[in-house]
């Protein structure tokens, strides 16, 4: 393009941004008399090509220009607000204003030469302004107890992890600062994607919801929670309950994949067979016991707590780093076995842990070979664990629904990975 097209170019994508805008504001506004609007589709498409003008003089007489135009605009903007207040108006939001002022910031930004970055910009505005109700309603959904959540989340991913030093200190120089505190804020995501995802869809989207993103957030607690559930519950509703633990626990292993490929991906390929062997052992009684038809007799109401807790952040920090040195002790002093004995007795507890650990260290000298084997001996001893629990907290009831799968899932996953390894 020559520079005549350039701008020709630019001063349209300013308008399209200022038109696109007054398309929401005025679709909003449609129900409202004409002359009683703040603004509309023409005077948006107005706003938005003044900012590109404006862009363009500036480039001749200097930036101050857009300062000058900026606060003449906002003085305009604001003296129709307060007019339309002084005849009694209804609306006394300053969306529509800040909107006007967006629109030219936006028409600005086009006509100095970046109108990709304004156009996206303004796709963006559009969709909050029209997605309003949504949002309100997101809001008044929100407790307390889950906007401190999302505040703690946002403390320990964009404020204190820029400031950790990314090197390593202590023994074999095992423990970065940096990287433990990552690995911490990854799973946490994870675990607080996976609350909202069900606090959302909710409950009563059925056993298949809850069990899987239930499975995102804990597969233990929510196997404990279930297991209690059919001690004292209804017997009609045992295969139902089956059904929620049996996905919780197959959720676990894409997950498990997830999280190692992320720091290595690498991993993925000698993880993937064993896991999707162990996946489906899980999935395939799940999916009979739905197909059957229990699950729908009732409704399942989890108690899953919101997972990020600082409290439960720095546990898990404290959990990993120990695993960490533990894994280079062990690594140093008895080759790959200590690491295979680390990653069963982790798996007791977590298999998050172990995963990170075993992935970082693959950073290092740890082999991916021992690392996947690893992995998968800390998910079948976990399956072994949730078995266990199913077994003896509901008895009978699912000592065949859910600890005989578990059982086979955590045979069929050793002696894929054992497989692959040898």
């Amino acid at each position: 393009m020559n520079t005549e097209q350039l701008v020709y170019y630019h001063l349209g994508a300013a308008l399209a941004i200022g038109l696109l805008i007054g398309l929401e504001r005025g679709w909003k506004e449609r129900e409202t008399d004409e002359g009683e609007r703040i603004a509309g589709v023409r005077t948006y498409g107005l706003i938005g090509l003044l900012g590109g003008g404006t862009a363009l003089l500036a480039q001749v007489h200097g930036p101050l220009i857009i300062g000058l135009a900026f606060v003449a605009l906002a003085g305009v903007l604001a003296t129709v607000y307060m007019l339309s207040l002084g005849r009694g108006s209804d609306d006394i939001g300053i969306t529509s204003l800040v909107t006007g002022l967006l629109t030219f910031v936006l028409g600005a930004l086009a006509g100095q030469g970046e109108p990709a970055v304004a156009a996206a910009s303004a796709v963006i505005t559009t969709l909050l302004l029209g997605y309003k109700p949504v949002l309100h309603r997101w809001v008044g959904a929100l407790k307390g107890m889950e906007l401190r959540a999302i505040l703690k989340l946002l403390l320990i991913s964009v404020v204190l992890l820029p400031v950790l030093p990314n090197r390593g200190y202590g023994p074999w120089q095992a423990l970065n600062p940096y990287a433990i505190w990552w690995l911490v804020v990854m799973v946490a995501t994870i675990s607080f994607v996976g609350y909202f995802a069900v606090k959302i869809g909710g409950t009563r989207k059925g056993t298949v919801f809850t069990g899987l993103f239930g499975g995102l957030s804990s597969s233990t607690a929510l196997t404990l929670h279930f297991s209690r559930m059919v001690r004292g519950g209804d017997a009609a509703l045992d295969g139902m309950l089956a059904t929620g633990i049996l996905l919780a626990c197959g959720t676990m292993f894409p997950r498990m994949v997830l999280i190692a490929g992320v720091l290595n991906p690498a991993l993925v390929r000698p993880l993937l067979l064993p896991s999707l062997v162990m996946c489906c052992v899980v999935y395939l009684p799940a999916a009979w016991y739905w197909y059957s038809g229990a699950p729908q007799q009732a409704q399942v109401m989890t108690s899953l707590k919101n997972p990020l807790e600082l409290k439960t952040a720095l546990g898990f920090g404290i959990l990993l780093t120990l695993i960490m040195l533990l894994g280079k002790a062990l690594q140093s002093w008895f080759g790959d076995t200590g690491v295979l004995a680390l990653s069963a007795a982790s798996g007791l507890a977590d298999v998050d842990a172990i995963t990170l650990s075993l992935a970082q260290l693959t950073q290092d000298d740890l082999t991916l070979r021992v690392a996947a084997l690893g992995i998968v001996i800390a998910a079948a001893v976990n399956n072994l664990t949730k078995a266990g629990m199913a077994t003896v907290i509901g008895r009978r009831a699912l000592a065949y629904r859910v600890g005989a799968p578990l059982l086979l899932s955590a045979v069929a996953g050793m002696a894929t990975a054992w497989w692959l390894a040898t």
